[in-house]
Order: C-alpha cells, then sequence, then structure tokens
C-alpha cells in the first residue's frame, strides 16, 4: 500500500513539474529479478572499471535488474532500499539518459518517468565513452529531503549516499558483465536540459553497458 501511494504521489509530481516531456511516455519495467547472480564474493572479485562501450540498448529486464540493484525497494512494507541513505532521506534520484530521452527512476512504481526528449549523453561527461555508452544514469540529490541533517552537512550526506548506489551497480555490473564507470560531467547545461528545482545537485554520473571488446579495466 504505500509503495503504490509513493508511485501515485511520484506520478503528481511530475505531471505538475513545467515542461515535463510530453512527447515521451512512461516506461513501465518488468519486474526485477531478485535471485540468482554472481555470489557476492566473485562479484566483488570481478568489480572493475571499464571505459569502452558496445553501443547495444540495454534490455528493459536488464535495465530493470540494474537500476534495482542501485537503489530499488527491498522492502515493500516500509518503502525502504537496496542502499541506505542518512536517516532514511532517499534524497537521491537517478535520472537515467538514453538515445531516446533522459527519465527518472520512480523505484515505487518500477518505472521510468519521461523527464525530457533527446539525447543529452554527450552532455553527462567529458570523455567520448559517454556518447557510446547505451546508459548514462546521474546522481541527482534532491537536499530538502535531508530535513534531518544541518544544513552545512547535506552535500555531505549525499555524496556518501550517492557512493553506496554507484557501487551496487557496480557490483550488479561485475554479475551480469556489463561494462560500467563512475565519471565526472559537465554540469553547466545539464540542471536546465533536466528542468531541476533549485535544491536538486548533480553528485556524480555512471555510464553503463555492453563490454567492446578489449575494452581498458582497472
Amino acid at each position: 500500500m504505500l509503495c503504490k501511494t509513493l508511485s501515485l504521489l511520484a506520478s503528481l509530481l511530475v505531471a505538475a513539474l513545467p515542461g515535463v516531456a510530453q512527447e515521451l511516455k512512461p516506461i513501465p519495467l518488468p519486474k526485477p529479478r531478485m535471485e540468482g547472480g554472481m555470489p557476492l564474493m566473485e562479484a566483488l572479485k570481478n568489480r572493475k572499471t571499464s571505459r569502452e562501450f558496445s553501443p547495444a540498448k540495454l534490455s528493459p529486464q536488464i535495465l530493470s535488474d540494474l537500476l534495482w540493484a542501485g537503489f530499488g525497494i527491498n522492502r515493500p512494507e516500509n518503502a525502504h532500499r537496496t542502499a541506505p541513505s542518512a536517516m532514511n532521506s532517499q534524497e537521491v534520484d537517478i535520472y537515467v539518459a538514453t538515445e531516446d530521452g533522459s527519465y527518472v527512476y520512480d523505484a515505487a512504481g518500477n518505472r521510468l518517468v519521461p523527464v525530457a526528449a533527446g539525447d543529452i549523453r554527450a552532455k553527462t561527461g567529458k570523455q567520448e565513452f559517454v556518447k557510446i555508452g547505451p546508459v548514462s544514469l546521474l546522481f541527482v540529490a534532491d537536499l530538502a529531503r535531508l530535513k534531518k541533517a544541518k544544513p552545512e552537512e547535506r552535500d555531505h550526506y549525499a555524496a556518501i549516499d550517492t557512493g553506496f548506489i554507484c557501487q551496487n551497480i557496480y557490483l550488479y555490473c561485475a554479475s551480469a558483465g556489463l561494462s560500467c564507470v563512475v565519471h565526472e560531467l559537465d554540469r553547466d547545461g545539464l540542471p536546465e536540459a533536466l528542468k531541476f528545482k533549485p535544491e536538486q545537485k548533480i553528485v556524480i554520473a555512471q555510464t553503463v553497458g555492453f563490454p567492446k571488446e578489449g575494452a581498458t579495466k582497472k
């Protein structure tokens, strides 16, 4: 019940935002697969950074599994997540930039909610691979949700919480055989392109995709 209520509130919020892409439609995601995969210790052993990607698109199932692993709801009875957050603020949103447009992950509804049409992947980083990898993830902290934190500590908590999510995604990618890299980004045009509120702040970006043969690994 709580998850359904949160999903409805998210829908109403997005509908109320000015300039939300009307030409894009919400994308329902398949139910994430919560069983199987690589054992944790093996995934830790195989975790690596790869900066070369195939342009092949990720399937809806892989995208659902990836986002759920990063910051999905694993306890529906109280809407708690796969990654911790300071004082359970859940202040980090995952924006998903693809060739077709940009979306925000609605964990309660297990779907992608449209934000802006058009391909902004080239703006999500300063290296060429951001134009090739099929998915650029932007981790955006809504500092207003950190109500229990002191104002001077909110950036600090947002950065730590984003790190938890990024590592979850790294481990999922190790388990699923995907390439992944966390990287800096071009912050100048993205807030306007994605119609951020003043209290929203981009923390970092992460590109995910299938590996290219001969990719550089670290």
